[in-house]
């Protein structure tokens, strides 16, 4: 059992490692959209609002005062992704929701790790949101 959790931080230690060295979080904050999802009959074929909180580590580029939009990671063509992501379909879950956003995050050269959160503000009456974080990290 040790080594299990020494191995799992053995995966971790690149993102530990990054500590000492300069960080950069590009986020979207409380992005609204609407969105075909739900798994339940009432929630088929009507959208419905959802908001998107995504934050990204990036690595640094190698000039961090360059200026220039090539050297950065673009929080406007990351929501244009999220658009695509939504635009493409019912999706049932907003766990995959999720996923899907995280993989397009981690798709990107400078990524290395993303948390994505799936709020469905009208999911439970009582509740002023209900939904999913995940925390995802580039593979090494």
């Amino acid at each position: 059992m040790a080594e299990q959790t020494t191995d799992n931080l053995a995966q971790l230690r690149p993102y530990q490692d990054l500590a000492s060295q300069p960080q950069r979080i590009v986020f979207v904050r409380d992005l609204q959209l609407d969105a075909f999802i739900g798994a339940y009959e009432e929630e088929m074929g009507q959208s419905q609002p959802v908001i998107i909180n995504i934050e990204m580590q990036v690595e640094e580029p190698s000039n961090p005062v360059s200026d220039q939009l090539e050297d950065v990671v673009c929080y406007n063509r990351l929501v244009r992704g999220i658009e695509d992501i939504i635009s493409a379909g019912h999706i049932r879950l907003v766990e995959t929701l999720a996923e899907r956003i995280a993989a397009m995050c981690l798709a990107h050269p400078m990524g290395l790790s993303a948390r994505i959160r799936v709020d469905k503000p009208n999911a439970i009456a009582e509740a002023a949101g209900a939904g999913v974080e995940i925390i995802r990290y580039k593979k090494r």
